[in-house]
C-alpha cells in the first residue's frame, strides 16, 4: 500500500494540497462553532430545533454574535470554491511552484485571519484589507497558473 509519505510529488504540490486540506479544516471549524453558537442561543431563547428550518429567518431572532459566525461560514461557501478549483488545477496541471504555494497559503491565512474577525469583533475596517489579500493571492494563483500553461 502507498503512503503519502512514499509518493513522490513535487513539494510545491504538496504545499498547495496541504493548503486547500488546512482550508477544509477551517470550514469544519466554523461550521462547528456556528451550529454550538446557534443552538445555544436558541436554547436560551426557548426556540425548537424546528424553528432552524428557514435559516435565512434566524438572523432577525437571533444574537448578532450567532449570525456573524453563521455569515462567516457562508463567505467561506464562496470564494473558497474558487481557491480549491484553482488549487487543483495547478496540482493537476503540473504548474505547482513556489509562487502558487505561497499564494495558497497566503489565501488561507488571510481568509483564516478574516474568519477570526467576523466570527468575533466583526470591524468591517479590519476584515476588507483580509478579504482583498485573500483575493489578491487568488488573482496571483489564476494568472500564474494562466502564464505556467
Amino acid at each position: 500500500m502507498t503512503t503519502p509519505s512514499t509518493i513522490a510529488m513535487d513539494p510545491s504540490a504538496r504545499s498547495v494540497l496541504q493548503a486547500i486540506f488546512a482550508m477544509g479544516l477551517l470550514t469544519f471549524v466554523m461550521m462547528l462553532w456556528m451550529s454550538a453558537a446557534r443552538m445555544g442561543a436558541m436554547r436560551t431563547l426557548g426556540m425548537g430545533m424546528q424553528a432552524a428550518a428557514r435559516t435565512s429567518e434566524l438572523p432577525a431572532v437571533l444574537p448578532r454574535s450567532t449570525t456573524q459566525i453563521a455569515d462567516n461560514y457562508n463567505n467561506l461557501m464562496e470564494a473558497p470554491t474558487l481557491f480549491y478549483a484553482i488549487a487543483l488545477a495547478v496540482v493537476v496541471a503540473g504548474v505547482a511552484d513556489p509562487i502558487q504555494a505561497i499564494s495558497a497559503w497566503t489565501f488561507f491565512a488571510a481568509r483564516g485571519l478574516h474568519s477570526l474577525v467576523q466570527a468575533t469583533v466583526n470591524i468591517v475596517r479590519l476584515r476588507g484589507p483580509l478579504y482583498g489579500v485573500s483575493w489578491l493571492a487568488l488573482a496571483v494563483m489564476i494568472f500564474h497558473g494562466m502564464m505556467t500553461l
